[in-house]
């Protein structure tokens, strides 16, 4: 399976990451572990959404439309 997820800073609410993994909670702990140096400087994370995909392309074309400008929209209303 594959996932796409979004997570919120907590010391830092405004900021949200979404990103896609086979491993999500190997993800979640690199992300608090400041092993990503996109997140590394608004840790701690928490989870507030993710979905599970069969098919990794799927995956990664949700992923890419969540980070647009009409994804990000849509999360914030729907999601």
């Amino acid at each position: 399976m594959w996932y796409v997820y979004i997570i919120r800073s907590i010391s830092s609410p405004e900021q949200e990451y979404i990103g896609a993994t086979a491993d999500l909670k190997r993800r979640i702990s690199d992300h608090n572990a400041g092993k990503s140096t996109h997140t590394a400087k608004f840790r701690p994370w928490e989870l507030v959404w993710y979905c599970a995909f069969r098919d990794k392309y799927k995956a990664l074309e949700f992923e890419k439309y969540l980070k647009s400008h009409s994804g990000r929209a849509f999360a914030k209303k729907r999601l």
